[in-house]
């Protein structure tokens, strides 16, 4: 337990740390202001880390942040071993998140919800019963029935 908290602590200081290294020490303009870092794993053995980021852009600009970040990894392997300060320095691995492609996934199924959902109100906005409108018998019906 206490391995998954160090993992949890030294994931922060990782996401912490290349966020505030490509802000303001990375001057690479393929690393801009279009790139977000959105998570970071550590393994249990603390050796290796994952750093999710997303691109605001079309494929070139991800395509080109990716080439970035593979370019920086020494610079900010760097400094996150000086912040860390911990007796081996994690490797890094850059990988692009997928929540963007997700979310625009999800809304476009949500839209084509809300059309089928008006083209069905539409069509029932003049329609009547089949039937009376409440098709149930009750109590009081029956007593009729059968005086």
């Amino acid at each position: 337990m206490a391995d998954n908290a160090r993992a949890k602590k030294l994931a922060d200081l990782i996401r912490e740390v290349v966020a505030e290294k490509l802000q303001r020490g990375i001057k690479d303009p393929r690393l801009g202001t279009h790139v977000t870092i959105t998570d970071t794993r550590v393994t249990g053995d603390l050796r290796e880390a994952t750093v999710f980021y997303t691109v605001y852009g079309d494929d070139e600009d991800r395509a080109s942040a990716a080439a970035g970040f593979q370019s920086a990894k020494g610079v900010l392997r760097s400094a996150v071993g000086s912040a860390a300060g911990t007796k081996f320095t994690p490797t890094l691995t850059f990988v692009a998140d997928a929540l963007p492609e997700n979310a625009k996934s999800i809304e476009n199924l949500l839209d084509k919800a809300r059309s089928s959902d008006a083209r069905v109100r539409e069509a029932s906005s003049g329609a009547t019963y089949a039937g009376e409108a409440d098709p149930y018998r009750k109590p009081e019906d029956e007593d009729e029935a059968s005086a």
